[in-house]
């Protein structure tokens, strides 16, 4: 209940509520294609879209310990330290095009148009979580060392999502995997101009800070609009 009420607070209503409607459509989606086909292989989209879920619901709680005053220090933290940890899995939907080329191609413009929604969806609940986030460190730091935030958490991220497709490991894997997402880590750092190591996190964390740029652009039409009533 107290998450439902910091989900539907003024600021954040309209979004969540329009991110509620696309996640249970993509779901619903899913479930249409697995009926029709009488296959699983997709229903992964449908679990990947609630991981997506999870980094929204931490910065949701951390922005209000945040607000609590001195009390926040541990709570907060923590609550940030899960965000950033499942951050990676909202955009990582975005790879899951990857799907399309290792099968037959019989439904194949369905299949790209139905992960194409879930990743959009997907990264959108990141973009909020990450709006979220970024408006504690500007009122903590400043706007400008938010930037350098959000320019951090991509790279971050990029870094993960190549964990997460190349090598398989989830986010709970640093408690529950930690020896393996060690030795992991470090045969990429022991190959760092790999492709995969390199390019794909670079190339991917650039793909994150445009895409939140011109989103974090766009939510400035309704200033503009607005000075415009007034003249």
């Amino acid at each position: 209940m107290k998450l439902i009420k910091l989900a539907l607070k003024p600021e954040t209503a309209a979004p969540m509520l329009a991110l509620t409607f696309a996640s249970a459509v993509s779901v619903a989606l899913v479930i249409a294609r697995v009926a029709w086909t009488g296959q699983i292989r997709y229903a992964f989209l449908a679990w990947n879209l609630f991981l997506a879920w999870l980094p929204l619901i931490f910065a949701l709680l951390a922005a209000e310990k945040y607000q609590e005053g001195p009390k926040r220090n541990w709570p907060f933290l923590g609550l940030t330290a899960a965000w950033l940890l499942f951050f990676p899995n909202a955009p990582y939907i975005c790879t899951d095009v990857i799907h399309l080329t290792t099968n037959h191609f019989t439904h194949f413009w369905v299949d790209l148009i139905l992960i194409l929604i879930c990743a959009l969806t997907g990264l959108v609940l990141g973009f909020l979580s990450l709006y979220l986030m970024q408006s504690v460190v500007a009122h903590r730091f400043g706007r400008l060392v938010s930037w350098f935030f959000i320019a951090g958490v991509a790279g971050l991220s990029g870094f993960g999502i190549c964990l997460g497709r190349f090598l398989r490991f989830n986010s709970w894997d640093v408690l529950f995997r930690p020896v393996k997402l060690y030795h992991g880590i470090g045969s990429l750092v022991a190959d760092p101009f790999h492709a995969s190591t390199l390019a794909f996190p670079v190339l991917f964390a650039t793909f994150l800070f445009i895409t939140y740029l011109m989103l974090y652009a766009l939510t400035h039409l309704q200033q503009t609009r607005h000075s415009f009533s007034q003249s």
